[in-house]
């Protein structure tokens, strides 16, 4: 006859002892749910889908569309090419304001504290921006369509596709707060090079050209 050890005998279960962890549980419960990184690139993935399909849809529709060549008179302005180029400059130089308030927010600076406002001077300049591009971008689609005339109207034109597709994709990386750390970066970037070349193949064309002239 053997004697039970009372080392071995069963815990004695209390009312206020917590239930014993299912490890089953736990482990299918996290094999349920994809990891962050996964995610995140996923939805980073979508969004550059979705923007590439703008893009592309931009430019066959202006190279489908037939061109209906007419002019927007805005006052102030002796022609339409003249207000498209000052409203093109507007956004060059607030896409420009854009650029150095991300890099005070980035600590790209140094030395340099990032005040309070400097969040929302970033949103704002961005929006201003492309909504100066909207009017620009309508009669340029619409009246002129996609032009492959000459290598500067032709990287215009490509151009003019990728800022809104990379706008597009930027702001649905916004709303996903698990993408890449590098994401928003490098879409800004891609912003800002953009419209850089937008101004450069149009803006700076026309006022050397034609002069500083409203």
């Amino acid at each position: 006859m053997t004697i039970p050890n009372p080392e071995q005998r069963a815990p004695i279960a209390t009312p206020f002892a917590p239930p014993p962890a299912s490890s089953s549980a736990s482990t299918s419960a996290s094999s349920s749910e994809p990891p962050p990184a996964r995610t995140g690139t996923a939805g980073l993935l979508v969004a550059v889908t979705v923007g590439t399909l703008v893009s592309v849809g931009l430019g066959v529709y202006g190279r489908a569309h037939e061109a209906a060549f007419f002019a927007v008179s805005i006052a102030g302005f002796s022609s339409g090419t003249a207000a498209k180029a000052w409203l093109a400059t507007g956004a060059f130089v607030l896409v420009l304001v854009q650029l150095g308030s991300a890099m005070v927010m980035y600590g790209r600076f140094p030395g340099v504290r990032a005040p309070s406002w400097i969040g929302g001077l970033h949103r704002w300049s961005g929006r201003a921006a492309v909504l100066l591009t909207v009017p620009v971008a309508v009669h340029c689609l619409y009246a002129l369509g996609f032009q492959d005339g000459s290598p500067r109207v032709l990287l215009h034109s490509l151009f003019g596709c990728f800022f809104y597709g990379a706008f597009v994709a930027k702001m649905l990386v916004l709303n996903r707060p698990g993408s890449p750390r590098w994401s928003l970066p490098v879409l800004g970037g891609a912003l800002f090079t953009a419209l850089v070349a937008l101004w450069l193949t149009s803006s700076l064309w026309f006022f050397t050209t034609s002069g500083l002239t409203f």
